[in-house]
């Protein structure tokens, strides 16, 4: 069973789960490996929220994307079935599966601009039950929104379904095989631009990349490039690439910045929660600090572009 929480919430975007119920549906009728879904309760007076059933995946769930435990040539091949099961969802004309109209097509980053700027806002200004002062908004919030508004700055404009959190950990694979039997939670899922995807799932490698030592800042496994059969990033792009029939590499580096952006947010959210006590555990509390070094990595990024972009100018 798959239901909201308890409690008022300020993301309209999250625990959207008769969303996930129609997209789940829907992708039924595809190649994509989906859960089997049975039923959706909308009626608040069954469980107190609304609520849909889905089949059980019995297979295997890798929390770390350096999928420890198995061989190199298993490492490999699991990473290529993502990349390339991605590849193939982002191919899915919407209207050919009944999603006619499940999001507005083209725009997608600057709408996603003003969503995350309110709740930004109204995270911000959430009050600790305890002690009374505000969560406080993402650091560095208005020199990012400039930058991510810059229309001479943005990518080139694309159209896809989108999972909306695609990354290893919402995959169940196959027991023994490195085949994917179900892709979970689709409760952002819309029609957007496939880098929102495609950034998301390389994340490690953007934050790796940065600086070595903050994975640990944000509670990420290290992807370090000495563990046998570690695909690099570019090797999951070029798998995306030879399945989708476009390269996503020239423009990416400016979604990895706005998913870092993006992120932050989220982890505000779980800051905001903890504030309301709407999620009490100290994995809460650590989490909701990591909107800073997440923030601080945005920023970061943003000025490696922005010294490419005046290199590249000069040349």
């Amino acid at each position: 069973m798959r239901k909201k929480p308890p409690g008022k919430l300020l993301s309209k975007s999250a625990h959207k789960v008769e969303r996930e119920y129609r997209i789940l549906n829907a992708l039924a009728r595809t190649d994509i490996p989906v859960p089997k879904v049975y039923c959706l309760c909308e009626d608040e007076g069954v469980v107190g929220t609304p609520f849909y059933i889905m089949e059980f995946l019995d297979g295997r769930i890798f929390e770390d994307p350096t999928f420890p435990g198995v061989s190199a040539g298993e490492r490999r091949a699991l990473w290529r079935e993502a990349m390339v099961t991605l590849a193939r969802f982002h191919r899915i004309d919407p209207g050919a599966v009944g999603l006619a109209g499940y999001g507005k097509a083209g725009g997608f980053y600057n709408r996603q601009l003003d969503t995350w700027r309110n709740l930004n806002n109204a995270q911000g200004e959430v009050l600790d039950k305890e002690t009374n002062e505000a969560v406080g908004r993402v650091p560095g919030t208005e020199d990012l929104l400039r930058f991510f508004s810059d229309p001479d700055c943005q990518p080139r404009d694309r159209v896809s379904l989108i999972h909306g959190d695609f990354k290893i950990d919402n995959i169940v694979y196959h027991k023994t095989e490195p085949r994917i039997i179900g892709i979970l939670d689709w409760e952002m899922s819309t029609v957007g631009h496939p880098f929102a995807d495609i950034a998301n799932v390389v994340h490690p490698w953007t934050v790796n990349a940065i600086s070595p030592t903050a994975a640990q800042d944000l509670y990420l496994p290290s992807v370090a490039s000495h563990i046998d059969g570690l695909p690099s990033v570019a090797q999951c792009l070029a798998w995306y690439r030879s399945e989708a029939g476009w390269d996503p590499a020239p423009e990416l580096k400016w979604a990895e910045a706005f998913c870092l952006f993006r992120l932050s947010i989220i982890y505000q959210g779980i800051a905001a929660r903890y504030a309301a006590r709407q999620a009490t555990s100290p994995e809460a509390r650590k989490l909701g600090r990591a909107m800073y070094p997440s923030a601080g990595l945005a920023k970061q990024l943003i000025g490696d572009i922005k010294l490419r972009k005046a290199g590249s100018a000069r040349l």
